[in-house]
């Protein structure tokens, strides 16, 4: 029979733990200060209690918490996240439990394997709470598109929270898990941070497997930690990348000690500030807090220079060609023969084409026609040849660039979170939210968000910082110097209990 201390110890861990960072949870598991099933119990009552947000696709509560009694029994502290419960984006297949993708078509699959950086996380003592709402096959700027339904920001009912990994950005920022990860295409992982007040980065491509994840476009996409504190980002980072002989596109480096090597130091660094990402009609508000990011950083000491990439404005046309293309190519695979759902048919050519047709929502669709349509004949060379020689030279500014500076400092999003439908008749107007993120997905660089101010409206403004191939470390200590001198809070009501 549980005492009446511990039942009150118990009350009190419920309220608090979705108050600590991810770096202090592991700190106190490894102190004794408290119990992994303590923690895992906090975040399964607080998920339980924000049904509103629609943040999870498939909860694992009951095998979280035998995982965190395991854990206290065994008390193995040796990994970087010992003890610590995790929810995951749905596009990371989860040997056993149910991998979606927010897709219609995959509602029913059960992955027999595991994704290596899911498998990285647990090898590092974490195990999983659940799985996160996303957008269709991680196609989406708001968390709209999913078959589960749109995910909500805690900062409003009616906001999105950004997408594709909404509702990473949701259950990260309203307290539901210590931290999470995402999967970045053109910039879904730093814009729901930026919608939401969290961290989110977009590693090298290369720098962390993306064997079973469900893939969207081959080249572009890639997983990244997402996280309340730049700490919190570093140690993750850590714990979630490495090479991975399954992945042909995985980079043979040794992987930093991120968190260890964290510091606010960043005196000397040189800062571009590129004058193609002041785009036309851009709200005086991202402006400023631009400007508010650039004196953070003289005042720690470094030293700020305007300087160029002239092909930025060919970057979103250039994605959305190339990213279709790849989606086309991808997604061929769903035919209802194989796994997944699978409609009826007077015969093959009619099955294929019902399921394909009740499997894949409208945005899905669209990127599948545009890609199918790029890629054909007599088409080929006049738009994806062409979008992958304007993709070389955006590199090639990038790679000049970085000839004289160590990071670049932009905006993270044209505007803060618009509401739910606003955007959704106007794909045109949605794909601008990418405006700032997709030329660091198509050069394959290392991008951060890290929450810096608030709009008029009193919604959370993040800033990016992007670094050179493989340098996540510069980026990281570049933040946590902005994370000191922003002392950002989120400030938002709870309204969805």
């Amino acid at each position: 029979m549980m005492s009446f201390l511990l039942y009150l110890r118990l009350l009190n861990s419920m309220s608090n733990f979705s108050e600590f960072t991810l770096t202090k949870i592991v700190a106190g598991i490894k102190k004794k200060e408290f119990t992994s099933v303590e923690v895992t119990n906090s975040f399964i009552q607080k998920s339980k209690n924000s049904k509103k947000l629609n943040t999870y696709i498939t909860e694992c509560f009951e095998q979280a918490i035998k995982s965190a009694k395991n854990f206290d029994e065994k008390k193995d502290f040796n990994g970087l996240l010992s003890g610590v419960p995790l929810a995951v984006k749905d596009l990371f297949c989860t040997k056993n439990v149910k991998t979606t993708a927010g897709s219609k078509i995959l509602h029913n699959f059960i992955p027999t394997y595991e994704s290596t950086v899911t498998k990285n996380l647990w090898s590092q003592g974490a195990f999983l709470l659940g799985k996160l709402n996303c957008d269709e096959f991680a196609m989406g700027s708001s968390n709209e598109t999913s078959f589960f339904g749109n995910v909500k920001n805690p900062y409003g009912e009616k906001l999105v929270p950004g997408g594709s990994s909404g509702g990473s950005a949701s259950a990260l920022a309203a307290g539901l898990t210590p931290a999470t990860i995402g999967t970045d295409t053109g910039g879904s992982i730093r814009q729901p941070a930026s919608f939401t007040g969290t961290v989110g980065l977009k590693p090298t491509y290369g720098r962390c497997s993306r064997w079973g994840i469900v893939a969207f476009a081959s080249s572009l996409d890639q997983a990244g930690p997402m996280t309340n504190t730049v700490e919190d980002c570093a140690l993750l980072l850590q714990a979630m990348s490495g090479y991975d002989s399954k992945d042909s596109t995985s980079i043979d480096k040794k992987v930093g000690n991120y968190s260890s090597d964290l510091t606010e130091k960043v005196k000397g660094l040189k800062i571009g500030i590129p004058k193609e990402y002041r785009v036309e009609n851009m709200p005086k508000e991202i402006d400023d807090l631009w400007k508010k990011g650039i004196n953070f950083l003289k005042d720690a000491g470094a030293l700020v220079k305007d300087i160029s990439l002239p092909h930025t404005t060919y970057a979103l046309p250039a994605y959305y060609i190339v990213a279709p293309a790849e989606a086309s190519s991808n997604l061929a695979r769903y035919d209802g023969v194989k796994y997944g759902h699978r409609a009826k048919g007077k015969n093959l050519i009619e099955m294929y084409e019902n399921t394909r047709s009740e499997g894949f929502g409208d945005e899905v669709k669209r990127r599948i026609l545009i890609g199918t349509y790029v890629l054909s004949s007599g088409y080929y060379d006049a738009y994806y040849l062409k979008a992958q020689k304007v993709r070389q030279l955006i590199k090639s500014d990038f790679d000049k660039a970085f000839g004289n500076v160590d990071a670049i400092l932009t905006p993270s999003t044209p505007s803060s979170a618009f509401k739910i439908g606003e955007k959704s008749d106007d794909p045109v107007s949605m794909y601008l939210n990418d405006i700032f993120t997709v030329p660091v997905n198509l050069s394959g660089l290392p991008a951060i968000s890290v929450p810096t101010g608030y709009d008029k409206n009193n919604l959370p403004l993040g800033l990016q910082l992007i670094g050179k191939a493989f340098d996540e470390q510069t980026i990281l200590n570049l933040s946590y110097a902005i994370q000191k001198r922003a002392n950002f809070i989120n400030n938002f009501k709870i309204w969805w209990n």
